[in-house]
């Protein structure tokens, strides 16, 4: 098997063979898509090569940034830590490979001595352990001195109990924002560090791909009113402590002991803390441990939950509502609420419910960029298309980071019927909260619906990974089960989707989401129009105006739009909702 994987988009193939051979003068075994056998499928050779591969090295260019072959493999080498990057043109790189180190081989021309391509060399000689440099090379690489910077490692939940991870993830992103408030420290972003969730990692290899200085790692127990948190931070590149410390405290003590942890780093990294960072560390959306608690308990529930059933939305309400009752000024979880509210088809009757909510954050912290995202979602169904699209870009300019926030975007991109846009925000989305199912969910319809069947495939195998994991926490989840339905449909599993869908019917009649997002895969991708409609009935009978909305323009629909029986449904939830037809 090869040393290297080669990744390029077609029109830099002369580049490629360059980068190949003079990978192959320094005793590399090279693979690239040039050496396919004629016998063998396509998709197969190229995983078994991608999987083989000690480093994988990725060409990026202007076409390779919009290529999904390859963002799909570099998104394997990524995941599998062994990734180099080069650039041959220095097109901007798509989220989230702009956030790690690209050697710049823009006017390269075979120069072994190049600093350029001698850094290429070297990142994939620590991957594969190979020969590297020549011996005349020796003495000539040595690295400059690096900028402070860390990557956060998602803190392991010792608390014995799954249900708990929201505590500890929640831990390990306040320590992320924390530390970004120090303008002395480069910080990994959440969605690059929350790759490694889960995994066992070499800590210098981390470091080496990210080109960090240092790594943060830990742990989290919480067990009645007590929490006992470890950390550890390494330097990357001799792997030895920097620092270590564990911290045995009382619950209510868990702000304090944020601010001391991250205060810890800073002076263990000998880096001085100016007090405006100092002050903006220790502000906090609340002093309360239990509002606090029960916040980060609902945002789980939110991303991950059964969105479609009743109970389950009602539980992320309540939830909020609870935290409220603590803390009235908590504008995130006023905020956190009115996502709930807003997204999860609440039969409350109110067509309103959750502006009032997002109003009233916003009154508490204009400076909320989930609040300004929902309350979007909200001018879009009063019709007010110019300021929905204001408000968005508001919250998109406040914190281009957010989960919520990127998720909003790409429903009303998608509403907008701007699929391409929808795309951008639902791939932030996957990246920056891996359990989340739904976005790689919406992935397949905007894929499909463009006609790239690569990446519609790709979008079905992530979500249809993640799907498995709700459903090892919840085997009734029917969210998770429809999304499920849908990926393995996209993967040419039909008998397996149908089978799901059946089990999901069966297990959760009521659940109005779910029931939809089968219909649109009966409709889109198995071709069952009559069982198509025999679902939406019972959905359309329901509908909000959002959900007439999202009907309207849903592209897994189109097969069964002019069917008359489509088109009465929809004219009797008009009618009942005081809508004209347009």
């Amino acid at each position: 098997m090869s040393d290297v994987f080669i990744s390029y988009a077609r029109s830099t193939q002369a580049q490629a063979q360059q980068v190949a051979e003079g990978l192959r003068r320094l005793g590399y075994a090279v693979w690239r898509d040039d050496d396919l056998p004629a016998h063998r499928p396509y998709e197969e050779v190229i995983a078994e090569r991608l999987k083989s591969a000690k480093a994988v090295v990725v060409i990026w260019s202007a076409e390779a940034a919009k290529s999904q072959w390859v963002q799909s493999e570099a998104d394997q080498a990524r995941a599998d830590q062994k990734l180099v990057q080069l650039t041959i043109d220095g097109a901007r790189l798509p989220m989230p490979f702009d956030r790690i180190q690209c050697a710049d081989l823009a006017d390269w021309a075979g120069d072994a001595d190049a600093p350029s391509w001698r850094k290429v060399v070297a990142s994939v000689a620590e991957l594969t352990g190979g020969p590297g440099l020549s011996p005349g090379h020796a003495g000539r690489t040595a690295r400059p001195q690096r900028k402070l910077s860390i990557c956060v490692l998602p803190f392991a939940n010792m608390s014995g109990e799954a249900d708990q991870e929201y505590f500890s993830d929640g831990i390990s992103e306040d320590i992320i924002t924390d530390l970004t408030k120090v303008s002395a420290l480069s910080v990994v972003a959440r969605n690059t560090a929350f790759t490694f969730k889960g995994k066992a990692v070499d800590v210098r290899q981390v470091a080496r791909q990210l080109e960090v200085s240092h790594v943060l790692e830990g742990s989290v127990r919480k067990a009645g009113g007590r929490v006992r948190i470890t950390a550890q931070l390494i330097d990357g590149a001799s792997g030895d402590h920097t620092w270590a410390e564990r911290y045995d405290r009382d619950l209510t003590d868990i702000f304090a002991l944020q601010d001391e942890i991250s205060e810890a780093i800073v002076a263990a990294l000998k880096l001085k803390l100016l007090p405006e960072e100092k002050e903006a560390i220790e502000r906090r959306g609340t002093v309360d441990p239990d509002a606090y608690d029960l916040y980060l308990m609902a945002r789980q529930y939110l991303i991950t939950g059964n969105h479609g059933d009743v109970r389950a939305a009602e539980t992320v309400v309540r939830l909020c509502l609870r935290a409220t009752e603590i803390d009235p000024g908590y504008a995130k979880a006023w905020a956190l609420m009115a996502i709930a509210q807003t997204s999860l088809r609440l039969p409350s009757g109110k067509p309103d419910d959750g502006l009032e909510e997002a109003e009233r954050a916003l009154a508490l912290d204009a400076s909320l960029a989930e609040a300004h995202a929902i309350k979007a979602r909200h001018l879009f169904r009063l019709g007010r298309g110019e300021e929905a699209s204001a408000e968005i870009d508001i919250a998109l300019g406040l914190d281009p980071e957010s989960y919520e926030v990127n998720v909003s975007a790409g429903v009303l991109s998608f509403r907008w019927q701007r699929l391409d846009d929808a795309i951008r925000y639902y791939e932030k989305a996957a990246a920056l909260m891996e359990p989340a199912f739904s976005d790689p969910g919406m992935l397949i319809t905007c894929y499909a619906a463009i006609g790239d069947g690569k990446a519609t495939r790709r979008a079905a195998r992530v979500c249809l990974e993640r799907v498995e994991k709700a459903l090892a926490l919840d085997r009734s989840n029917g969210s998770a089960m429809a999304f499920g339905v849908s990926a393995l449909a996209a993967l040419g599993e039909a008998e397996r989707a149908r089978d799901w869908s059946r089990r999901a019917l069966l297990i959760d009649p009521d659940n109005m989401g779910m029931r939809y997002n089968i219909a649109c895969c009966l409709s889109g991708q198995l071709g069952d129009a009559a069982a198509a409609l025999d679902l939406l009935g019972t959905y359309f009978a329901t509908a909000t105006v959002g959900d007439l909305s999202h009907i309207k323009v849903d592209p897994d629909l189109d097969p069964i739009r002019e069917e008359p029986g489509f088109k009465a449904m929809l004219a009797a939830a008009e009618a009942r909702l005081g809508l004209r037809r347009g």
